[in-house]
């Protein structure tokens, strides 16, 4: 089967080492474009410098992770990475360094830049032969306004992406563009393709009958001090049949809580307890929002159908960049075998990608999920 890009992975915790191993498993002269998702427990710094020696030739981009997938399934402490060819693949690079200060009007100004880069290098049509992917800064509490901004500026172009993670310390997160690594700022990717490609996010989790409403919120912090009139972690627990102090990120990913909008159930994870009994959310919650219950199905079986109903539209993929959240990976690990499992599955359909503290799918910020996009072989015409 014909190729158009080529996937590497390291484990080894000395930087020197896996950078070479990386480049010795990506070299080829048709490489055009490499992106990677790294452990944030590297130093960062002697990483990036690494990757610019062991690279000079070519563009970079990536993010820390909250654990790696790739080509062997997942990972932890490890760096995995993509190599797309030239020739199939033109890959523009869009930093944002101040999140906080994004406005349309600037969105509208990276997305035409890149689209003007990708229209002199363009190995297909833009329109209908490109896509985006967005790497932000997981803890940065800014994903809402950017990627609706950058969604409004994109139009038709299918866009997904990932929030970066840092091993689950909720201290720093990284993504890295233009030769460093920067926190509270995002990287937007243009690929413009000829290769057959669907965009996709999936989850297993179907909506029982207890509610609870936020009564007391800050937006900006996403912070909810109360739910049904009490404090926040007391009303979650009460409802979940736990004590407050048994509180946890794995408990918190097996007893997930969603806000309808239409017809659809969308994820809000807990970040983690404070001491004042609030919650701090991943994404944006506010006063007078209902939160629905969650049960959670069969993650696997999910996943599989997703992956195979897709590829039974485009055909056998290249390889698949996933954005898997965190909370997921917790999931699997607290059923027996589930782990080694979902571990295969990710290896069968040539997933490479990373465990997020968020995803993204057109201009919303969503968790618990797995988002991605699905490449298949190059076009017929």
């Amino acid at each position: 089967m014909p190729t158009s890009a080529i996937t590497a992975y390291s484990n080894s915790s000395h930087i020197v080492t896996a950078v070479n191993e990386l480049k010795e498993q990506l070299c080829s002269p048709k490489l055009g474009f490499v992106l990677f998702f790294c452990s944030a427990e590297y130093d960062l710094d002697k990483l990036a410098t690494a990757l610019n020696y062991a690279f000079y030739d070519v563009n970079i981009a990536g993010c820390t992770t909250a654990g790696e997938i790739t080509a062997q399934g997942y990972a932890q402490g490890a760096i995995s990475a993509i190599g797309f060819y030239r020739e199939n693949f033109s890959v523009e690079v869009g930093l944002v360094e101040a999140m906080e200060q994004f406005s349309l009007p600037q969105a509208q100004n990276v997305v035409d830049k890149l689209i003007r880069k990708s229209r002199e290098r363009q190995v297909a049509p833009i329109v209908g032969n490109s896509f985006v992917l967005t790497l932000l800064d997981g803890l940065s509490v800014q994903e809402e306004h950017v990627l609706v901004s950058l969604n409004a500026a994109l139009g038709n172009i299918p866009n997904f992406g990932g929030s970066a993670g840092d091993d689950i310390h909720l201290t720093n997160t990284h993504v890295f563009a233009n030769g460093s690594f920067h926190t509270g700022a995002a990287v937007v990717l243009l690929f413009n393709t000829d290769c057959e490609f669907q965009v996709f996010t999936t989850h297993h989790l179907k909506s029982l009958s207890e509610k609870l409403v936020v009564t007391a919120a800050d937006r900006d912090s996403r912070r909810v001090y109360e739910l049904n009139a009490e404090p926040a972690a007391q009303e979650y627990a009460r409802m979940i049949g736990i004590a407050v102090e048994e509180l946890n990120p794995e408990v918190f990913a097996l007893n997930p809580v969603a806000v309808k909008i239409g017809e659809e159930f969308y994820v809000r994870s807990i970040q983690k307890v404070n001491d004042d009994l609030s919650l701090t959310f991943y994404c944006a919650v506010e006063n007078g929002i209902v939160l629905t219950r969650m049960e959670r199905g069969d993650m696997l079986a999910d996943l599989t159908q997703q992956l195979s109903r897709i590829e039974e539209k485009i055909g056998e993929p290249q390889l698949t960049i996933g954005c898997d959240c965190f909370l997921r990976r917790l999931e699997a690990q607290h059923i027996p075998g589930r782990y080694q499992e979902t571990s295969a599955l990710l290896k069968k359909h040539r997933v490479i990608g990373f465990n997020t503290y968020g995803e993204h799918l057109e201009g919303m910020h969503i968790n618990q999920t797995f988002t991605g996009v699905v490449i298949g072989q190059v076009t017929d015409d």
